[in-house]
Parts: C-alpha cells; structure tokens; sequence
C-alpha cells in the first residue's frame, strides 16, 4: 500500500466555498475512482487555510490508473477549474507505510477496478 498526501493552501477566505465544493461535486467523481480516501483535514494550528487530503492505493501502478482515469473524466475536467481558483499552492507526496504502520494494507473493499 501506498498513500498520497495532497496539502493545498487556500486562498483567503475561500475556505468556505473550496469545501463546499469538494463535499458536493468533487468527492462524488473522485471516490467511485480514487477508491479509498483515508482522510480529509484542515488545519487548526500552524499554516492556516491548508487542507490536506490523504489516497490510498495499493502501489504506483494503481495510483497512476486511478489519477488517469480520474484526468480523463469530461466530469472531473469541467469541476478541476472551479477549484483551481481556490487553490494558492498544491503540493503532492507520496508515503510509504512502515512494516509496523496500521495502514500496511487496504480493506478489500477499498481495492475498486481502476477501468
């Protein structure tokens, strides 16, 4: 198992509507597609205004057929500029899980067809 770490920094005062549209537009096309979100935050302490989502995928080669797919969407292409506007600065890792990290493995059910 792998785990994406995606952090972004809002804009000012555009947290409000950058949830808004994650939980009603954005989540009903990533999820069916991503597969397994493992988590959805915003920040209390430290940089403010920072959202930080968490993926999981069984390795690279799901996670790179899952963001193609997910690209590919004529859905995911019309919504991707609604929070691009939202978005000040993206950054992206990639984690990889300890031999003694509870998150080793995903649920099966977590496991969907990346077609």
């Amino acid at each position: 198992m792998i785990v994406e770490e995606r952090i972004y920094k809002i804009r000012n005062g555009r947290m409000a509507r950058y949830l808004q549209l994650v939980r009603d537009e954005g989540l009903p096309i990533q999820q069916p597609i991503l597969g397994h979100l493992l988590g959805y935050f915003t920040t209390e302490i430290g940089t403010l205004s920072t959202v930080v989502h968490l993926w999981g995928y069984a390795d690279l080669q799901d996670r790179t057929l899952r963001r193609q797919r997910l690209a590919a969407d004529a859905r995911w292409q019309t919504f991707v500029p609604k929070l691009a506007e939202l978005i000040e600065q993206a950054d992206n890792r990639i984690l990889l899980p300890t031999d003694f990290s509870p998150l080793r493995t995903l649920p099966p059910a977590a496991m969907l067809p990346a077609e």
